[in-house]
């Protein structure tokens, strides 16, 4: 528990669970690496690959699209032929994948220390089947947008991973690199960290009295 003025009004906080944006903050970004990869293997700019896929990035990341349909999609768009690959998503996400080890680290000391853990990631289904590939035992509650039809900002993806953790947002603390992530948090009476480097995510956990080392 800590006691935190504000304004000279004392506010108690309990915290009971941190929950981590996936890329961005787990890992380094991998979008500019995807879109890099998918349009040097089609042979097109990669500009245009771009903006092609912003087209179709939001339904692809609720999960309104499978990977197959986002495919017919952008090659009836660019005019080439559809890729032959089973899934070349993933091929480029598994390329451009590359885990910070020191927040993975914190990730560790935090669960050691009794917290529960979360993910809460806007991304793609090819994406998600990788995560679940790595194994890894560091996280109670895992909430993918592609899984639950709903991204962030939109309050209700923040409620679903409340629920699933059996918590009130007060007694959470989420960390993510986007502004209007966190300002989506801080709308449903969530405590929220932007994401800058490991040494100002110390310095902000321990505001809250969370104890990460």
């Amino acid at each position: 528990m800590k006691i935190v003025n504000y304004n000279n009004i004392f506010i108690t906080l309990m915290i009971k669970a941190i929950i981590f944006d996936w890329g961005g903050v787990l890992i380094e970004s991998p979008s500019k690496g995807i879109i890099s990869y998918c349009a040097n293997y089609l042979k097109v700019d990669v500009k245009e690959f771009d903006r092609v896929y912003q087209k179709y990035k939001q339904d692809f990341q609720m999960g309104k699209i499978s990977e197959n349909e986002f495919w017919n999609r952008v090659s009836l768009d660019l005019g080439i032929q559809k890729p032959p690959i089973h899934s070349l998503w993933k091929d480029a996400f598994i390329a451009s994948y590359i885990e910070k080890k020191d927040i993975f680290n914190i990730v560790s000391n935090l669960r050691k220390n009794g917290y529960k853990i979360g993910i809460l990631s806007n991304t793609e289904m090819p994406a998600t089947r990788f995560f679940y590939e790595q194994n890894y035992n560091l996280f109670d509650n895992i909430v993918f947008s592609c899984n639950v039809g709903v991204k962030k900002p939109d309050s209700q993806i923040y409620k679903i991973i409340l629920k699933k953790l059996h918590i009130q947002p007060k007694e959470a603390v989420i960390i993510d690199d986007r502004e209007e992530n966190i300002v989506g948090a801080n709308n449903v009476g969530m405590n929220a960290i932007l994401f800058i480097n490991k040494n100002q995510l110390l310095k902000t956990l321990s505001f809250f009295n969370i104890l990460a080392t």
